[in-house]
């Protein structure tokens, strides 16, 4: 058996969360990912296209990452902001992800906004969550996750995950999930 990575020492340090903005303050290299960047996630192709014309790219998603090293023993936390909006009737949501040490779990605590968390097996296996302030939602080892905003103001989520969990956003590019959640007479349905 052969032992876990040292993990560094760091000092003891605190951020600041705007709640009111969902923001974290003095955050790693703030993400920003436009609708121009979500070609290929959503079925219908041309609204998407409409969408980035019509409204000059929108933002889609925002994350803050927390200035802790990526590493083994270390918990990474961050902020995802998904706004509200519809591409032509299905909800924004963000690329969704595996982790790329696929025996890591995550978990998402709703402050504000109302969503789904949409999860998957690589074996195709789909379920989702409600998501709404003061929820937590726990994405277990091996599950894709995605989140998905369904309504009118951001979905503002706190994430924690283990430092060296990784990001792996490729598989989804490509094998997509298999459920997608549309606004259909006034109601959130998932097909």
């Amino acid at each position: 058996m052969t032992s876990p990575p040292e993990t560094p020492l760091l000092e003891p340090f605190r951020v600041h969360l705007d709640l009111a903005a969902g923001i974290l303050q003095d955050a790693d290299a703030p993400l920003v990912r436009r609708a121009s960047v979500m070609r290929g996630y959503y079925a219908d192709a041309e609204a998407l296209e409409r969408l980035i014309e019509a409204e000059n790219d929108p933002v889609h998603y925002e994350t803050f990452e927390s200035p802790v090293p990526e590493e083994y023993g270390q918990v990474k936390f961050c902020i995802s902001k998904l706004y509200p909006g519809t591409v032509g009737d299905e909800f924004f949501m963000t690329k969704g992800h595996y982790h790329t040490v696929l025996q890591t779990g995550e978990v998402y605590l709703c402050l504000r906004g109302q969503g789904l968390m949409l999860m998957k097996l690589a074996d195709g296996r789909c379920c989702w969550e409600p998501f709404s302030p003061g929820q937590l939602v726990y994405v277990p080892p091996y599950w894709a996750h995605r989140s998905v905003n369904t309504g009118d103001e951001p979905l503002i989520s706190l994430c924690l995950y283990p430092g060296d969990a990784g990001h792996n956003y490729g598989d989804i590019q490509t094998d997509g999930f298999p459920r997608r959640v549309f606004l259909r007479q006034g109601q959130v349905v998932v097909e």
